[in-house]
């Protein structure tokens, strides 16, 4: 059995200009804990702090991050944007899984709360990877180009912790993206829940099955 509970880690206000809105917008940040028959693991931490500046510009209201260390095997954060991995640094000693080229790339600097990258235990994938049966990392590019989600097969349907693949569930498939066709053959027309970082609002249905 494979559970989720969603972990809400407070909110900021993305500018008009950011998204291409006619207004500012509240987006939340949220966090997926995963409990599976291998172990416990948390996908994305929340919004790390070190920035005045990022702070004022998205006006950023936090909520803790209570799980405690010891309760957590496995870290998988989407991508490394200082919202979500604000909470890494919690869990020293437990991996974090992140793709080779979104690690090289925060660590160029320019790309996130510097700060929030050292003392973490960075584990580096490359493309799709499995991390217990029927828990699945799958880079979901578009976003950013080492963005990765989690696929959770429950036998019946799947769960995807989209992260950011898509900003909300409205915008969800547009523009099309060419790993919706490898999640519509992991799924092989089950239904699929699309859970997201910045949405309270989920996505589900059967896929289309790509040819």
């Amino acid at each position: 059995m494979i559970d989720v509970t969603r972990l809400d880690l407070g909110y900021f206000v993305r500018p008009a200009e950011e998204y291409g809105g006619p207004h500012a917008r509240v987006e939340p940040a949220l966090a997926y804990l995963v409990r599976h028959p291998g172990g416990t693991l948390l996908f994305d931490t929340g919004m790390g702090e070190g920035s005045p500046e990022t702070d004022a510009h998205y006006r950023i209201v936090r909520r803790p991050l209570t799980v405690p260390p010891a309760d957590v095997d496995l870290l998988v954060n989407c991508h490394l944007h200082f919202d979500h991995i604000g909470g890494n640094q919690r869990f020293p000693g437990t991996p974090a899984l992140v793709q080779h080229a979104e690690l090289a790339t925060a660590r160029a600097g320019g790309y996130t709360i510097d700060s929030l990258l050292p003392g973490v235990r960075w584990t580096e994938i490359d493309g799709e990877h499995e991390v217990a049966p029927g828990v699945r990392i799958v880079p979901t590019p578009g976003h950013v180009d080492g963005h990765q989600s989690l696929v959770l097969d429950h036998g019946d349907r799947l769960t995807v912790l989209a992260g950011q693949a898509y900003d909300t569930a409205g915008d969800f498939g547009t523009p099309y993206r060419p790993w919706l066709g490898r999640l519509a053959e992991l799924a092989d027309g089950r239904p699929v829940r699309f859970l997201f970082a910045h949405d309270h609002e989920l996505r589900e249905g059967v896929l289309p099955t790509p040819g």
